[in-house]
């Protein structure tokens, strides 16, 4: 989904998310899914320019299998000067957190740069749950 390169934007588009996803994943994993796609959009809000159209676009793919449920998101924008890092705030920082909140609650994140910006995707997964065996 493509939304406007704004705050009002990116809440539209958590909205959108949560609940598109409310009947395909496990409620703990939406939890977390959202959570990481407000740090990313938050972000590109903040940090990068805008693709064409003054607009970030959020995608997000699901997949199921025997391991669990996986919950793919990439946010594109029109890229930044920096390339986006983990890093560690000082703990009375106003800001500094967002990337540390991907890595605790994806399962791998990362960036991919081009000529046209950038997409800094993350990966979350739930486990899938089973008849204990006996």
């Amino acid at each position: 989904m493509a939304v406007p390169h704004h705050a009002s934007g990116a809440r539209h588009a958590r909205q959108r998310l949560a609940a598109e996803l409310d009947s395909l994943v496990p409620p703990s994993l939406r939890a977390d899914v959202v959570a990481v796609a407000a740090e990313l959009l938050g972000n590109a809000v903040r940090h990068a320019q805008p693709l064409p159209g003054n607009v970030i676009k959020l995608g997000c793919r699901v997949r199921t299998d025997e391991s669990g449920t996986v919950v793919e998101l990439r946010v594109n924008d029109g890229g930044s000067t920096r390339v986006p890092k983990e890093r560690t705030p000082e703990p009375d920082a106003l800001d500094g957190r967002g990337l540390a909140i991907v890595s605790a609650l994806a399962q791998a994140w990362g960036v991919e740069r081009s000529p046209n910006g950038q997409c800094v995707w993350a990966q979350l997964t739930a486990p899938a749950t089973g008849r204990p065996t006996q």
